[in-house]
Formats: C-alpha cells, structure tokens, sequence
C-alpha cells in the first residue's frame, strides 16, 4: 500500500510539474494551444502599432506573413506615431497592408472618420479599413449606450466607405460583438478575437479574420512589447488575392 501511494504522489508531482512548464511557456508565448491549422488557413498575418518599435518588414515577411492591420488612429485626435513609417516600409516589403482604428466611445464618428483618412492613404491592394471595437478604462464595467456606439460606428463606416470605396471591417472581442455588433452591420466582415478558444459568433455569423494569440513571437521588431499579435484569413490564398471587404 505504501508503494502505491508513493507512486501515486510521484505521479501527481510530475503531473504538477508538467503543467506548470506548459502555463510558464504559453505564459512567455513560447508555444500557443490555440494554433489554427495551416492547412486549414494558410493565409497568416499581424496587426502592429508603436508598441512593437521598429519593425523589420523583410524580416516578418519571411516568416511566412501575408497581411499586416497597423494602427493608425485611435479617437478624434490621436494619430500613432509610428503608422506612417510602418506603413511605407510594409507596404514596399510587398506584405498585404491595412490600417485600424481604435474606436472611442467618448467621440463622434464623425470626427473620428475624419482623423483616419486624414491620416490613412488610399493605397493599391490595401485592405479595408478597421474599425477596433473593444473597451478600455472602465467601459468594461460602465458600458457605453449601445444605440449611441451603433450610430457613431455607422456614421463612421459610411464615411470610410464613401473615401476608400471599401466596406470597413469591424474587430471585436467576443464581449463588444455580442454587446454592439451581433444582428447589425451585416454589410462589415468581422474580425473576432479570441485567443482561448476557435473563433465563432454568437450569432452564427461567418467571420473573416480571427486573432487566435497575442503573445506570439516573432524577429523582427524591437520595441516595448516583446509579444506580437497573430492572425489568420478565413479563405485560401486566391480568395485572400481578390478579397476587397
């Protein structure tokens, strides 16, 4: 009896162990649960902003990225201060490119369309404008007027449109798509987020990129951040080719 419970405790003790190696390199994005196939989705891309620092296009081109979302604006005002470099430099790198916005709660979309094409040029093969819609501060816990963020969102994709002459797509956690999104905007893509489970909506509803990690690693940027958001396309190649939003 007592072999066996020393067997027992050397079995849960190695258990322990492996479990806490595997959460220390999913913690340091060593390795990813969440991985979707490559042969499922072979079209593979990332979204940036200042926070990853200089970035090396070449670099992250030959790792296999396809598409890259920078971000560009964020409220009526707020412009990142690395959008233009990264831009230029991805878009010469020959990697797809597209530019998001953060959306604010706190603006008019009015104004805040005006800040992204103010800011975002109109560029061959460019990918539709984002609208990034998720929460900071305390809006998590003081949730915005859902009637109110509908209307700024519409006013502001209908300008982008009328500009860029794309639909914009709309980037949403699981939260702010089934708070503002689920059943309106049926004319905008989504791009969800979920980094703990398969991408799916609420509603049913396709989407057309998903953020399945934000602790991926790459070479190629060196900045504050030392993770790197990761991406997938939900088509093949070709369709990812002609694909206009």
């Amino acid at each position: 009896m007592k072999k066996m419970t020393k067997i027992a405790v050397l079995i849960f003790t190695a258990a322990l162990i492996v479990i806490y190696v595997v959460a220390v390199l999913i913690h340091n994005g060593i390795i990813w649960p969440n991985t979707p196939s490559e042969e499922e989705f072979p079209v593979r891309g990332v979204d940036v902003s200042a926070y990853q620092g200089k970035i090396d296009w070449d670099t992250l081109k030959s790792q296999d990225v396809d598409f890259a979302f920078i971000k560009a604006t964020e409220g009526s005002s707020f412009k990142d201060k690395r959008f233009a470099e990264n831009f230029k430099n991805a878009y010469e790198s020959g990697i797809r490119i597209g530019a998001y916005h953060f959306f604010s709660y706190d603006s008019s979309g009015i104004t805040q369309a005006e800040n992204y094409i103010a800011t975002v040029p109109l560029k061959e093969n460019m990918l539709p404008p984002v609208l990034d819609v998720e929460f900071y501060g305390d809006k998590s816990e003081n949730l915005p007027d859902a009637e109110t963020t509908r209307e700024n969102l519409l006013l502001m994709m209908d300008m982008l449109k009328e500009h860029y002459g794309m639909q914009p797509v709309i980037y949403a956690t699981r939260r702010s798509y089934d708070l503002y999104i689920s059943g309106y905007f049926k004319d905008s893509d989504i791009w969800i987020r979920s980094v703990s489970s398969e991408a799916s909506l609420s509603d049913g509803r396709d989407w057309k990129f998903w953020q399945y990690c934000h602790k991926g690693r790459l070479d190629g940027y060196v900045g504050d951040e030392k993770f790197i958001d990761l991406n997938v396309f939900n088509g093949t190649a070709q369709e990812f080719a002609e694909y206009s939003g």
